[in-house]
């Protein structure tokens, strides 16, 4: 035994617990949200109000949650994963009858100290059901038909749920993160070709749906479509908002127009601009090297979880460390993807940066996950 492990082992268990927290996905996670601060600051003319200073706290408070969830086994988090799913399903019928209605989406819970989305924290709960009910299950009964029906179950009953709000983009987030979980425990590919394929028919299907009794999609989900196919059709209408995210990009170059020099955000071009356009908001104040420096943050944290998730041999924690670490990919891929011109607008916000207090508090909630998982592994 080192003289360093022996200096650890000696220390008081608590104690012992902090020094084994993954501290550079701490430091990543901070460097993420201090990125937000500086955007949000910077989107409203130089002001911590009404973005940054609100942030910032929400931040430090979910820091804090972060840290109480990682000082508890992983064993009890295990545990409470079937109550924490149906706790995330009643609050989605709550929603249904008395939540708050913004943007035209009936999505929040108004509890009056803070604006809670279910929706955001059925995410994760999701993630923590898979993962037990794999760690349950014998790996030789992975792909029995009637295994794979039960999480397919568990996937759809939320993802119908959500797309009643509407919420179209955390509906396709929980189907790919519900997903990806199903493959990494070992499904059969032959499942994921089959979904594949159906995929291709439902999207057929709701084209044809469209102007039709039995449309499938609201009208304004219609419009984002062709809004994805070809802005310029409608540049000051369903095409305003991805034309001046382009513009904004574009006129970034390679090392930006400066701090709190963009025209696009200062001038209120750039829609939502403090939330899932912030990214448009950076790109244009730091370039394109900005842009990437963020990118490479995130491929940071996404790499550590991966890693940690490799190191432990539990199988319960490895699965649930990839799925918060796959479900953050999601997050910020399809983001990115979006203010980009590369995928329809389905408003998913930019992680830990774009202005929030549901998404960054239960993704700072996952990540306690991530770190209980990482200090009570098996050693």
């Amino acid at each position: 035994m080192s003289y360093l492990e022996y200096s650890v082992k000696t220390v008081p268990a608590g104690l012992r617990k902090v020094l084994h927290l993954n501290w550079p996905l701490v430091l990543l996670l901070t460097a993420v949200a201090s990125v937000g601060f500086l955007m949000l600051y910077s989107v409203a003319g130089g002001s911590f109000e009404p973005w940054a200073g609100p942030q910032m706290k929400r931040y430090i408070l979910g820091l804090v949650l972060m840290f109480m969830v990682a000082m508890v086994p992983i064993w009890f988090w295990r545990n409470l994963s079937v109550v924490a799913y149906l706790l995330s399903i009643v609050l989605l019928v709550v929603v249904e009858f008395f939540g708050s209605v913004g943007m035209g989406a009936q999505r929040w819970i108004d509890f009056g100290f803070v604006r809670l989305q279910p929706s955001e924290l059925m995410k994760f709960t999701l993630v923590m059901l898979l993962a037990a009910y794999y760690d349950w299950l014998p790996i030789r009964k992975t792909s029995g038909i009637l295994w794979v029906i039960i999480p397919v179950i568990m996937i759809l009953l939320p993802t119908a749920m959500v797309l009643t709000q509407p919420d179209l983009g955390t509906a396709l987030l929980l189907v790919f993160g519900g997903g990806l979980m199903m493959f990494l425990a070992g499904v059969h590919w032959a499942y994921f070709a089959t979904v594949f394929a159906a995929g291709i028919g439902g999207i057929a299907t709701v084209l044809k749906s469209r102007d039709t009794d039995w449309q499938l999609l609201k009208d304004y989900q219609f419009r984002r479509i062709d809004t994805f196919i070809d802005p310029s059709s409608d540049p000051l209408g369903a095409g305003y908002h991805i034309t001046q995210a382009k513009i904004a990009m574009g006129s970034g170059g390679w090392t930006g127009r400066g701090f709190m020099q963009g025209t696009q955000s200062r001038l209120n071009f750039l829609p939502e601009k403090h939330t899932d356009f912030i990214f448009n908001t950076l790109a244009e104040e730091f370039g394109f090297v900005g842009a990437v420096s963020l990118l490479i943050l995130y491929v940071l944290i996404l790499v550590f979880c991966i890693t940690s998730a490799l190191q432990n041999r539990d199988r319960f924690s490895s699965l649930l460390i990839l799925g918060v670490g796959l479900t953050f990919f999601l997050y910020f891929a399809v983001n990115m993807s979006m203010v980009m011109g590369l995928a329809p607008v389905v408003g998913v916000p930019l992680p830990l940066v774009s202005y929030g207090g549901s998404a960054m508090l239960v993704l700072m909630v996952a990540f306690g996950l991530v770190q209980s998982a990482h200090i009570h592994r098996p050693r």
